[in-house]
């Protein structure tokens, strides 16, 4: 893995999760990540979890980085232009990697609901929470990386394709940000800035293992429950995907491309922090998920 020292990141959604390995993997790297969310100690998360950015960037801070976690709610443009004031002035004026996670759609999406079944005020939530925050975030991020001619903007979705994810809402939220990769690439191509897109596998995330009641100790009891929990990954995996290609001198023949971790990993040759390669791509058409 490439050094990041000196390299300045922002993690949009690092409280937890996914946003939370790849900041702390960012950090290990090196690298100056600010941490943003609405999750703060003293103001709980409202999908009840207790993760906060605080704590993310204390982790990105203990693994050798530097952890500055922001408060900021990605939907709201204000506070997102407000924060990149901050990191221009800061970094004077330096960016390079800007990493949407901004999700929040877990509990409003309702599985087994058709679109006209579904609540319309929720499905439209999903989509303001994690398309257009996104949209909002980059809108304010990118000139930072146009001015200095250099940059690197990382959508992280779910899935590597265009298919349907079993909810038309879900799908939309996850589609939309892989084209919305694709379609900054060709804009930001003559600033020599990168845009693309990036997915997990079976992510076993804080939330995950509490919904198994298991720990990541335990974790492949679970497998009892979901035989397919056996291949799944810890946020360090994507996160060392995410720093690997930050430190890519080439990343720039990646440009509007749909990356994933186990696509990533036998590029860049490296393991999950559990010493594993777990290699969703593979499983998911050997159990004929993709037919």
């Amino acid at each position: 893995m490439g050094s990041l020292v000196g390299k300045v990141a922002v993690v949009a959604g690092g409280t937890r999760g996914a946003g939370r390995g790849i900041a702390i993997m960012l950090g290990e790297a090196g690298a100056t990540v600010y941490v943003t969310g609405r999750s703060v100690r003293g103001n709980p998360s409202s999908m009840g979890r207790g993760e906060t950015i605080e704590e993310t960037a204390e982790m990105v801070t203990a693994r050798g980085g530097k952890g500055i976690p922001v408060r900021v709610d990605h939907t709201v443009e204000d506070e997102v232009k407000h924060f990149f004031e901050r990191v221009k002035q800061e970094q004077d004026g330096n960016l390079d990697l800007l990493v949407n996670d901004i999700w929040g759609g877990d509990s409003l999406t309702e599985w087994g609901q058709t679109f006209w079944e579904h609540s319309l005020s929720d499905g439209l939530l999903i989509q303001q929470q994690a398309v257009q925050s996104h949209m909002i975030t980059s809108y304010y991020g990118a000139p930072l990386m146009v001015e200095k001619k250099k940059g690197l903007i990382i959508e992280i979705t779910d899935g590597f394709d265009y298919r349907y994810r079993g909810n038309l809402y879900y799908s939309l939220a996850k589609i939309s940000v892989i084209h919305l990769a694709a379609a900054m690439s060709e804009e930001l191509r003559p600033y020599n800035v990168t845009a693309l897109s990036l997915s997990p596998g079976f992510l076993r995330s804080e939330a995950m293992l509490d919904y198994f009641g298991v720990t990541e100790a335990n974790w492949q009891d679970a497998a009892k429950k979901d035989p397919h929990f056996i291949m799944s990954e810890t946020p360090f995996y994507i996160g060392k995907a995410v720093a690997a290609l930050a430190a890519d001198p080439a990343i720039g023949n990646k440009n509007g491309m749909i990356t994933t971790t186990w696509g990533l990993s036998d590029e860049y040759g490296f393991n999950d922090v559990d010493g594993r390669r777990p290699h969703w791509g593979r499983y998911a058409e050997e159990q004929g998920f993709y037919k």
